[in-house]
C-alpha cells in the first residue's frame, strides 16, 4: 500500500496524486509540490489515504512543503500582475502581426515563469515574440497553444441545458467525442443541436454512451428483418433504453406496426442503416469536419517554446 494525497491546481482541473511523506496534510490545505513544470502550488482535495501501489501509473513525486503565508502572498502578488501582462502580450502580438489569439496569462506562484495561452488555426513562429516578452518581464516565458475546448473552459459560460458548462464546473479531462455516439443515441445529426459553445461536439454525448452501447448490442438495427410472435416483419424503430422494438408486419394486404420486447425478437437478416437523405448527408459531412478540427486541436496544442 502507498500513502497518497490528491492535489488540484485549478478549479475545475485534473486531480494529481503525490506522496505526502511525513507531513500532516488535511483537505483544502495548500501545498508546494514538484511537477514536470517545476514547483507548483495546489490545494488538497483528497486527504491522506492508502491505495494499492499497483494502481499508480508512475512513481509518486513528494510534497515539498505545506504552503506558507509568504507563498500565498507571493501567489496573490503575481496573480495581480496577470492583467498587465495580458495587455503587454497583446500589444506585442499586434506588433509582430501574428495570427494568434491570446486567451489567458498565468504567473507561477513564485514569479519564476509566465505562461501565455493562445489559440491559432495552425503553427505559429513566435520565437521573436518570446524573446521580446522575456526582455520585458525578465523571467522565463512559455507560450502554449491550446484548443477551442480549453479556450471555452477558461472563458466560462452556460450550455443549452441552462447549467454552467461541464468543462467549467467538474470535467477533469476532455474525452474523445465522436459522431458515432450521436448516431447510436438516436440524436438528430444536426451540428447546431449537438455542438457546444466551443463549436465542437458536446462533451455530454459521452456520459451515457456506455449504457447505449451495451443495449444496442442486444437490439436489431432499423431495417433488419426479424421474426416476432406475430410473424415476420421489418424493424421500423428502436426504443434503446426500454429495449423495445417497433416492427412493420404485413397482415393480408395491409401493414401494421407492433411493438415487442427485444427478448421476443429473433433477427433473420440484419441490415446496416446508412444516411438516408441529402440533409443528413450534409450534416454528417459538417460533423466529420468538426471531428477533424478536434484532432487538429490536439496536434497543435502541444506546440511550446520556452526561454
Amino acid at each position: 500500500m502507498k500513502k497518497i494525497i490528491g492535489v488540484r491546481f485549478k478549479r475545475p482541473g485534473k486531480i494529481y496524486f503525490f506522496d505526502p511523506g511525513d507531513f500532516e496534510i488535511n483537505k483544502n490545505d495548500n501545498v508546494i509540490v514538484e511537477t514536470a513544470m517545476g514547483e507548483e502550488i495546489g490545494y488538497v482535495v483528497i486527504p491522506k489515504r492508502e491505495i494499492e501501489e499497483s494502481k499508480l501509473n508512475n512513481p509518486l513525486k513528494k510534497v515539498i512543503r505545506i504552503a506558507t503565508k509568504e507563498d500565498l502572498n507571493s501567489l496573490k502578488k503575481y496573480k495581480s500582475k496577470e492583467a498587465e501582462a495580458t495587455k503587454i502580450c497583446k500589444e506585442k502580438i499586434k506588433k509582430y502581426k501574428l495570427d494568434m489569439n491570446l486567451i489567458d496569462v498565468e504567473y507561477k506562484f513564485d514569479g519564476s515563469k509566465i505562461l501565455f495561452y493562445f489559440t491559432a488555426d495552425g503553427r505559429i513562429d513566435f520565437r521573436d515574440l518570446v524573446k521580446d516578452l522575456a526582455s520585458v518581464f525578465k523571467t522565463r516565458i512559455e507560450l502554449r497553444q491550446i484548443g477551442v475546448r480549453d479556450e471555452v473552459k477558461r472563458i466560462g459560460g452556460n450550455g443549452v441545458c441552462g447549467r454552467e458548462l461541464c468543462c467549467c464546473s467538474f470535467l477533469d479531462n476532455f474525452e474523445t467525442v465522436s459522431i458515432k455516439m450521436a448516431k447510436e443515441q438516436n440524436i438528430a445529426l444536426n451540428p447546431s443541436k449537438i455542438s457546444g459553445n466551443c463549436g465542437r461536439l458536446m462533451c455530454c454525448l459521452k456520459y451515457e454512451q456506455e449504457a447505449y452501447s451495451e443495449k444496442l448490442a442486444k437490439l436489431p438495427k432499423v431495417g433488419a428483418i426479424v421474426k416476432t410472435p406475430a410473424g415476420e416483419g421489418t424493424v421500423e424503430a428502436v426504443e434503446i433504453l426500454k429495449e423495445i422494438v417497433k416492427v412493420k408486419i404485413k397482415e393480408g394486404e395491409d401493414f401494421c406496426y407492433k411493438k415487442f420486447p427485444a427478448t421476443e425478437i429473433k433477427v433473420i437478416k440484419d441490415i446496416k442503416r446508412d444516411v438516408v437523405n441529402q440533409e443528413e448527408k450534409e450534416n454528417f459531412k459538417e460533423l466529420q469536419e468538426l471531428e477533424q478540427l478536434e484532432k487538429l486541436d490536439q496536434k497543435n496544442k502541444n506546440q511550446n517554446d520556452e526561454i
